[in-house]
């Protein structure tokens, strides 16, 4: 497995040097800037990646706002308690997609939400405090107590919160295993911990955001 430097020296050849893979750089945000975050933006974060998965992501964005006023701005506790009349209704909105199941996930999500609130005092502390060094358990967590939020959206919906971490796309797969850190597309527990341990080495030696070394994974690949 070669060394994060090693691997960062790839991706800037291949894209024509420093300043182009550094463009590409997601920013993740502050653990305070997450905790400060209304557990409403976490659900609603939740619920548009779950919309964007296997859908066109420009139609989500367009009718967005949208979303957000069919559900009334997406305060957990209004939608744990998602009413048959409520459903009935949306199913019914042109402001939104009009998919039963995905609209059901809203319901589902906010339960888990308020639970987290319970437990950590706001879901947005879950998130902002859970340690790197055991991102695959966040990730674990959110496709156990979650609805829909296991492959790549769990991940996703964490990157549009800002919350630090890996997406693997193709690229990055195919990086992971060049590299001789998984064999194949990591979906069992052994495989994801192989992935924690790869990054952790990487980050520990880099200094970087996982969110970094996630890019800089799929910038090494040819296209």
């Amino acid at each position: 497995m070669r060394t994060f430097d090693e691997i960062y020296a790839i991706a800037v050849e291949r894209k024509g040097g420093a300043g182009a893979v550094e463009a590409q750089m997601p920013t993740p945000k502050a653990s305070d800037e997450i905790k400060a975050m209304g557990d409403d933006r976490i659900l609603a974060g939740m619920t548009r990646a779950i919309f964007q998965a296997g859908f066109s992501w420009k139609v989500i964005d367009n009718k967005w706002p949208g979303f957000e006023e069919a559900f009334e701005g997406f305060v957990p506790v209004r939608w744990k308690f998602m009413s048959d009349d409520d459903l009935d209704s949306l199913l019914k909105d042109k402001r939104i997609v009009r998919n039963g199941p995905k609209i059901m996930t809203v319901r589902d999500n906010a339960i888990m939400l308020c639970d987290l609130d319970d437990e950590y005092g706001s879901a947005a502390n879950c998130i902002a405090d859970w340690p790197m060094d055991d991102f695959v358990g966040l990730l674990e967590m959110l496709k156990k107590r979650g609805s829909r939020l296991g492959g790549n959206t769990g991940p996703y919906c964490l990157r549009f919160l800002g919350k630090d971490g890996w997406v693997l796309g193709r690229d990055g797969i195919a990086a992971l295993i060049r590299e001789g850190v998984v064999d194949k597309a990591p979906t069992g527990k052994g495989a994801m911990r192989a992935v924690q341990g790869a990054f952790n080495m990487w980050a520990e030696e880099s200094g970087r955001p996982f969110a970094h070394i996630s890019r800089t994974l799929a910038m090494s690949i040819d296209a």
